[in-house]
């Protein structure tokens, strides 16, 4: 059972920032024709272009494929290639009839070489056919929250009723960055897969520019077709705070993005938060010491500039604990708020190992037996 401790800590910065001036962002300093710029962490729309016009989204629908593929199955069960899996148009990651290779390498040829051969792939491998990977598809995108967008196609191949906004592209980008594989993934440059049964192998070059151009880029998905338009997601992470831009129909989309995500980091900041709890402790139970005490990681807040912030922090923890305790053992949490938000629950640790009074025990109950014993032969 865990008790509540205390609401203890109050950082007001609003004092430090009233000279704070955020770079000046308008609509019309991007090419695209929508655009959102999103920050996670709060659940919020920095800036916005169009942000809920409904616009074909290209091969950046393969972050949702790629990321139903990472959340269904086991990423190494081994997918064996159709005829009707390569029967695509478009950008190829090279599948054959009769290759074999596994799940997460199969996102991998998605998200680095954009391969429709891959996206199919994983449809029919999953979905048992497109119409029912389009299902499976949808129904994510609901539990998203994604209320303006359908996904008839898992490469981002145009249809009348493939369609998205750039607001439901940041949801989206939001909960794949998320899946710890797909984060990973969406960072390589480049990667070397290899086929199963077979000396067959190749190297996939990721065609996103600002992972190497834009300082913090983690990615995510590049996408063209006539129709759509360049169409760009990426993500960029400075100081814990990973920000979100979405382009659609985009004539410059590489300096639209660096525009907005230049902008958005201007607009967050990052201040260390109170994470000193020497003067807490947790008693033990049967140990060698009765108390123990408590520490965490240290704690960095993200905040927005234009708004005011009042950190205050509210500690749970155990109301004991029983011996033998561990060093790193969690024994409770706190929570961190900026006025009534919760924005950070950090864990709680054992500051130092409580080793159990077994051995002590033994030995009082056998020199208390001794001196009974001692008694009875006295008689």
């Amino acid at each position: 059972m865990l008790k509540r401790i205390i609401i203890f800590i109050s950082v007001a910065v609003m004092t430090v920032l009233s000279g704070f001036q955020a770079f000046c962002l308008e609509s019309g300093d991007l090419s695209a024709v929508s655009a959102v710029l999103y920050y996670p962490e709060y659940e919020t729309v920095l800036f916005g272009k169009n942000p809920t016009s409904q616009l074909s989204m290209a091969s950046t629908t393969k972050i949702m494929t790629s990321l139903i593929a990472l959340e269904e199955c086991t990423p190494d069960r081994v997918v064996e290639i159709t005829a009707e899996m390569v029967n695509v148009e478009g950008s190829s990651s090279g599948l054959c009839e009769g290759d074999k290779v596994t799940l997460r390498d199969l996102v991998y040829c998605m998200m680095l070489e954009s391969g429709n051969d891959a996206a199919n792939s994983v449809a029919i491998a999953l979905g048992g056919s497109f119409e029912g990977f389009a299902e499976m598809m949808n129904k994510r995108a609901a539990e998203i929250g994604m209320k303006n967008t359908s996904f008839v196609t898992p490469s981002g191949l145009d249809d009348e009723n493939h369609y998205t906004t750039a607001y439901d592209m940041a949801l989206l980008a939001s909960e794949a960055l998320l899946d710890r594989d797909f984060y990973s993934v969406s960072k390589e440059t480049s990667r070397k897969i290899s086929f199963i049964d077979t000396d067959k192998s190749v190297t996939l070059y990721n065609h996103n520019r600002l992972l190497s151009e834009y300082d913090g880029c983690i990615g995510i998905k590049t996408g063209f077709t006539k129709k759509s338009g360049r169409c760009l997601v990426s993500a960029a992470e400075r100081n814990g705070i990973i920000l979100i831009a979405v382009t659609l129909n985009a004539g410059d989309d590489w300096n639209d993005h660096r525009k907005m995500l230049d902008y958005g980091f201007s607009c967050v900041d990052s201040i260390r938060a109170d994470d000193d709890y020497s003067r807490y402790s947790v008693r033990v139970v049967g140990g060698t010491e009765n108390l123990v005490g408590v520490e965490s990681n240290t704690v960095s807040v993200n905040f927005l500039k234009d708004e005011d912030c009042n950190i205050t922090r509210k500690v749970y923890l155990e109301k004991f604990l029983y011996a033998p305790v561990k060093k790193g053992e969690k024994i409770g949490f706190a929570e961190y708020y900026n006025g009534e938000k919760l924005i950070k629950t950090v864990p709680l640790t054992a500051e130092t190992d409580v080793a159990a009074k077994e051995k002590e025990e033994k030995e009082e109950k056998e020199n208390i037996l001794d001196r009974l014993l001692s008694l009875f032969d006295s008689w």
